[in-house]
């Protein structure tokens, strides 16, 4: 009993103390509104913020090409450079130069 007599644990022998202390773990680590639980639905806001942002750029560019392509010369750039489509009258060649090259051909 000698042990509890020191300065330190003087200020748990009030009850209020103690049921304050009490409350105080009880709210940060076990109720449903934890502070711990609060960190983590934080931590997913910030994701789906992130996200979010992401997605907004994503459809900026998205609107950005759909009206580049909805104009005759979009549209025949387009289908030059990803189908490489030509007129009747026209030959292509492609280009490749050694750094655009893939090493591995089943890429």
């Amino acid at each position: 009993m000698a042990f509890f007599k020191h300065k330190i644990f003087k200020p748990f022998k009030n009850i209020f103390i103690l049921i304050l202390a009490g409350f105080a773990i009880w709210m940060l680590f076990f109720d449903t509104n934890s502070w711990l639980i609060h960190h983590e639905l934080n931590g997913d806001i910030k994701d789906l913020k992130n996200e979010k942002d992401y997605y907004l750029e994503e459809i900026k560019k998205d609107n950005a090409a759909i009206k580049t392509l909805k104009t005759e010369e979009g549209l025949e750039k387009f289908a030059r450079e990803k189908y490489y489509m030509k007129k009747n009258n026209e030959e292509i060649y492609i280009i490749e130069y050694e750094d655009s090259i893939n090493a591995n051909p089943h890429e």
